[in-house]
């Protein structure tokens, strides 16, 4: 692994107690970059960050929920003031919640909607006051958001969730367009059926809304029958992805989503 490839990097990283943004804050810190790894759950983020330490790497964290303005001020002054300054953000934290269309209630359609494009769009905003602060330098910041297959796609049991990652979408096209004069890049990619603890829980929910007989026929149903790789993916498989886009290898790039799917949308 070259540990120089995001020296210099400084990241501030949403939902990073677990799952894709734990596996991407230790992944960043071992190719030279320094992570403020922030969540709800401290405990999570608190051990992320001394696992990085302890490999010799350079991390910090905070409690961080994304939809409270003062907490995401916070989090961004942490980062700036703990490394110098903030020059990336990994918008990762993300909720599902799924259920058919004719049960989709107010309170589900705001734990999501608040959380996946409220929330982005809350920390985005908050880093980005931080960046023009720090002014123009030498190379670009990096924004990057992480959508899903459904910021392209759409299923009948998942509607406000796919309704919240074409907000995604929408935020990464905007911001790319509201932002370039400050030199911020934005971007960002877009998973398909990662194993993790939200899949897991999201596959109990399948189960329960009685879109599925048994725990794990969702992953395997997909796999087989949607994903041209006939597999679903794991973390390890998203964290390439992600160091390009906060490496300068991306720096020519803003306003783009990058599928990391397994064949599962074609664009």
């Amino acid at each position: 692994m070259d540990k120089t490839r995001l020296a210099g990097k400084k990241a501030l990283i949403t939902g990073g107690a677990q799952g894709m943004g734990a596996a991407i804050a230790k992944y960043w810190a071992a190719q030279g970059a320094a992570v403020c790894v922030a969540d709800l759950n401290v405990e999570g983020v608190e051990k992320v960050a001394e696992e990085i330490k302890a490999a010799g790497g350079e991390a910090t964290f905070i409690k961080l929920d994304v939809q409270d303005e003062e907490q995401a001020v916070a989090a961004v002054e942490h980062t700036a003031k703990t490394f110098g300054e903030i020059n990336v953000l990994l918008n990762n934290a993300g909720v599902n919640k799924p259920l058919f269309f004719p049960d989709i209630t107010k309170s589900n359609y705001d734990f999501i909607m608040g959380v996946n494009a409220w929330g982005k769009l809350n920390v985005m905003q908050k880093t980005t006051h931080k960046m023009i602060e720090q002014g123009k330098k030498d190379y670009p910041y990096k924004i990057i958001n992480v959508g899903s297959i459904l910021s392209r796609e759409a299923f009948d049991d998942v509607t406000v969730y796919t309704m919240s990652k074409h907000a995604v979408l929408g935020l990464i096209k905007a911001g790319a367009k509201s932002l370039w004069q400050y030199g911020i890049t934005v971007n960002g990619y877009g998973p398909g059926v990662v194993r993790t603890e939200m899949w897991e829980q999201l596959d109990r929910d399948l189960v329960e809304i009685g879109k599925f007989e048994k725990k794990g026929q969702s992953m395997d149903s997909i796999a087989d029958n949607m994903i041209l790789m006939q597999r679903y993916s794991y973390p390890e498989d998203v964290v390439g992805t992600a160091a390009f886009l906060a490496s300068p290898e991306s720096d020519y790039m803003t306003g783009q989503l990058l599928m990391i799917d397994g064949g599962m949308v074609i664009q």
